[in-house]
């Protein structure tokens, strides 16, 4: 693998979601697929099933990007950065108590986690890997 920030950070980010999404489904066997609240995560991060597949996805999507290559990984670095600068917007408004609108059972640690990955694959996914044009000669 190249020394691509963006492959690097896709394939890290990856990993970690993947394996978020598969321990997720240890504590989450006896709630409901879309319930509005649910058991945490490492104590701090409320999930349910369907968190548990958007974790899955997301990780995936990375990982693959990532090993694929640097036009792959900084599109999706950039792309599900994106994705969560509007969920933790979107998490503020509907997180916590039993909003029938947190189908993946936002909290307040949810929220913070979901900023803190936006601004690090969106300043990788923009800022890194730049393609310099060069100057065509006659």
């Amino acid at each position: 693998m190249s020394k691509s920030p963006n492959r690097l950070l896709g394939v890290v980010f990856g990993v970690v979601y993947l394996l978020i999404g598969v321990l997720g489904f240890f504590i989450t066997s006896s709630t409901g697929f879309v319930s509005t609240s649910g058991p945490k995560l490492l104590g701090l991060f409320e999930i349910n099933p369907l968190h548990n597949v958007a974790h899955l996805v997301i990780g995936g999507a990375l990982l693959i990007a990532g090993l694929t290559g640097v036009r792959a990984a900084k599109a999706l670095n950039t792309t599900i950065g994106a994705v969560y600068l509007l969920l933790g917007v979107v998490g503020l408004l509907i997180a916590g108590g039993n909003n029938p609108l947190n189908i993946l059972a936002l909290n307040g640690a949810d929220n913070v986690l979901h900023f803190a990955s936006a601004v690090v694959l969106l300043a990788v996914g923009i800022g890194a890997d730049r393609v310099l044009s060069r100057p065509k000669t006659a």
